[in-house]
């Protein structure tokens, strides 16, 4: 046990009543020699908010003292909620004036007030700022003559940042600059701040971008002694050693499926029908663990990262490309590491077998979704005849994830039916289109091999008894559910309690499909859900119906599965020791939390940067006319998706035909005058009325 676990442990006994430094030594029995250690242990359990120091110069732990320690989620108004790290307390309410200068994002610690029972939250008053978020802030600069202001970016950010003209730096009025704070707010004053880039003209899109990038702290660059390694392990080549201590499964028609651009292939698989009641299913992954080994330079880069970011023109990778698109890829004709999972399953999609091994593979075929669609429900003469070899599996593959479709929807999964969307780009990066992009049979088979291939990983791992990241998705709140009901019934639907399963979810997903509501539905039941996240205790996965799951597929673009494959080596190799075992839980539990972080993170961007892109694409069209679907109602007016998924909004001050009512339970507009009513699902054709590629936001006008 070390120093700071020392100090946990005697401070979490029931009899411990907070300690001065002197006071610790000698309940401690600390010699002289070890007082710097104790002090440094102490500093550091203080910094990362496990224990308080407090005014009287004691030390103790915050739960005993009545303290909540946690992050800020702010709000445009000012106040925010405390999210503690304690999952299992409720989000605590802090009001402006009870802010004391912290900021959306900080580490605080918050002293919990009394509230009523029926209170939703309870409500608190931040005591002490652990950590800030924001040092620097990304924002639209505006000047007078003596002083300017940057208006942040991120909305949850309440202030405006003051900054002295003699911090200007040269920024010019109406440009997106980076700003660093060098002096915090508190009640009477707005932080001040020095410029420390300009970033470019807000009517740029490229600066929109790069000011996403930077304000979301995303590592673009990769170190150089980084990319060193990468370019060192991405030359060794396999030894023969290696090759055959493996299982060699190089003669076998194995085959990747992916998008046309993908270039960081890290699935590939295999099938054939063992006779009229099983089939074989093989899933073979990219053995990544083999070149990026745990605590090495390219492994603590990744893990920083903790996924790969997807923007509409290019890829932040979570490994150098020397790796995600070359040594571990699996790309066709080329020998490659991998470690697989081979199951047999049965008419019925239950996997009754299974085997998980290290191999190697050669790719025979990189097929594309849309060739592997076209094949099997077009029947493409051209591409069946250049593919001949693998048709026949194809078709099997086909049949089975039908059955494997078929168990899961049985068992209750929830399939969202959202229309999703793909933005085409030229080589500057400029949006040029924007398409619908349709889940095809080939997606979909897909999908269902890695989500058995997932499961049986993560189940197998669990009655091991041995630490791993699983993939979880906790049930929903009682409260959103009862919300939800509510809401449902006004369109004639019905849940049966406020606890639900989620095949009844299900079950209303089919009720509502190619219904006028189905849009708004959808979105709102995924608002009452809880977002998936990893975690290294197994609980079950509520929107797959599963009680054991995982990422174990995917090593190249996302560090859990990278993590696993680690643990599931290194359990081929040997029993853990006691000590291991422990280290083992230590390391999953920092993976998940980072994991979950990191990918909350890159949906953020992923999402931020896509609407940029969108407008920028809209940015010509004003004047021009189109037929859409009002595809959501508030009361400051109606959003209308276009064919092609592009949504704008028509806002209220613009609906000048009438006097329009919001009914929130209804989630319609109700002309006074007129009696008109625009709802979801209603058609309008509308004109394109402004596009604000700043704002990332596009108005349109009812015709």
């Amino acid at each position: 046990m070390n120093f700071k676990e020392k100090i946990l442990a005697f401070m979490r006994e029931e009899t411990y009543k907070p300690l001065t430094f002197k006071e610790l030594l000698l309940a401690l029995g600390v010699e002289e020699n070890m007082k710097k250690a104790l002090l440094v242990a102490l500093n550091e359990l203080e910094d990362e908010g496990k224990i308080i120091f407090t005014r009287t110069e004691r030390y103790g732990l915050p739960e005993k003292m009545n303290l909540v320690i946690g992050t800020l989620e702010g709000h445009p108004k000012g106040y925010a909620f405390l999210l503690p790290d304690d999952k299992s307390m409720k989000d605590i309410f802090i009001s402006p004036a009870d802010m004391n200068g912290a900021m959306h994002g900080d580490r605080v610690i918050v002293r919990p007030m009394k509230v009523l029972e029926d209170v939703k939250s309870p409500q608190g008053k931040v005591i002490r700022i652990i950590e800030r978020a924001n040092p620097y802030v990304i924002g639209t600069f505006q000047r007078s003559r003596h002083f300017g202001f940057v208006v942040p970016d991120d909305k949850r950010i309440s202030y405006d940042i003051y900054v002295p003209k003699e911090e200007f730096n040269n920024a010019r009025e109406n440009t997106k600059v980076s700003v660093k704070i060098i002096e915090w707010p508190d009640q009477r004053k707005n932080p001040e701040g020095t410029i420390v880039e300009v970033l470019g003209d807000i009517e740029d899109t490229k600066t929109h971008i790069d000011a996403v990038l930077l304000a979301k702290k995303v590592r673009q660059v990769f170190p150089e002694d980084v990319i060193r390694e990468a370019k060192k392990v991405s030359q060794e080549g396999i030894a023969e050693s290696e090759i055959k201590r493996r299982k060699d499964l190089r003669k076998l028609n194995i085959i990747t499926i992916d998008g046309s651009d993908a270039k960081d292939l890290d699935d590939a698989v295999y099938a054939e029908k063992l006779n009229e009641n099983e089939y074989l299913l093989s899933v073979h992954i990219a053995d990544v663990t083999h070149y990026v080994k745990e605590d090495g330079k390219l492994d603590k880069e990744a893990l920083r990262r903790g996924t790969s970011i997807y923007l509409t023109d290019r890829v932040i990778p979570m490994l150098p490309k020397e790796l995600s698109n070359g040594v571990c890829s699996l790309n066709p004709g080329e020998d490659k590491l991998t470690l697989s999972v081979e199951m047999i399953i049965n008419k019925d999609g239950k996997v009754i077998d299974y085997k998980i091994f290290e191999s190697i593979i050669n790719n025979r075929f990189r097929m594309t979704y849309d060739d592997v669609t076209d094949i099997l429900e077009n029947n493409d003469e051209e591409l069946s005849d250049k593919y001949k070899d693998i048709v026949p599996m194809l078709k099997i593959m086909e049949e089975l994830s039908l059955v494997l479709r078929r168990k899961r929807e049985l068992r209750g999964a929830i399939d969202f039916e959202f229309p999703e969307r793909k933005v085409i780009s030229d080589e500057s990066g400029k949006a040029i289109d924007v398409r619908r992009y349709e889940r095809r049979i080939s997606n979909r088979m897909i999908e269902e091999f890695m989500l058995v291939c997932n499961e049986t990983v993560a189940e197998h791992y669990f009655w091991l008894n041995i630490p791993f990241v699983y993939r979880i998705h906790e049930d929903p709140d009682e409260e959103k559910i009862y919300e939800f009901s509510k809401f449902i019934h006004n369109f004639g639907y019905a849940l049966k309690g406020n606890v639900v399963h989620p095949k009844e979810l299900q079950q209303l997903l089919n009720k509502i499909k190619d219904t006028r509501e189905e849009s708004l539905i959808n979105n709102m039941m995924l608002r009452s859900l809880k977002k998936a996240i990893y975690s290294p205790d197994a609980s079950k996965h509520f929107g797959l119906a599963a009680k054991y799951y995982c990422h174990f597929t995917s090593p190249i673009r996302r560090y859990p599965d990278l993590q696993i494959h680690r643990i599931i080596k290194g359990h081929m190799k040997g029993k853990y020791s006691e000590e291991a075992l422990q280290r083992l839980y230590e390391r999953t539990e920092m993976v998940a939390d980072q994991s979950s972080k990191m990918e909350r993170l890159a949906d953020e961007v992923e999402r931020d940067t896509e609407k940029i892109r969108i407008a920028e694409f809209m940015s010509d069209k004003i004047g021009e006319e189109y037929e859409g679907v009002v595809s959501g109602v508030t009361n400051f007016g109606i959003f209308v998706e276009l064919e092609n998924t592009v949504e704008g909004l028509v806002h209220i001050s613009n609906m000048v035909d009438d006097y329009y009512i919001y009914n929130d339970e209804r989630k319609e507009l109700f002309g006074q005058g007129s009696h008109k009513v625009y709802k979801i699902g209603d058609k309008v054709r509308v004109r394109v009325d402004n596009v604000s590629i700043a704002k990332a936001e596009i108005d349109f006008a009812l015709i």
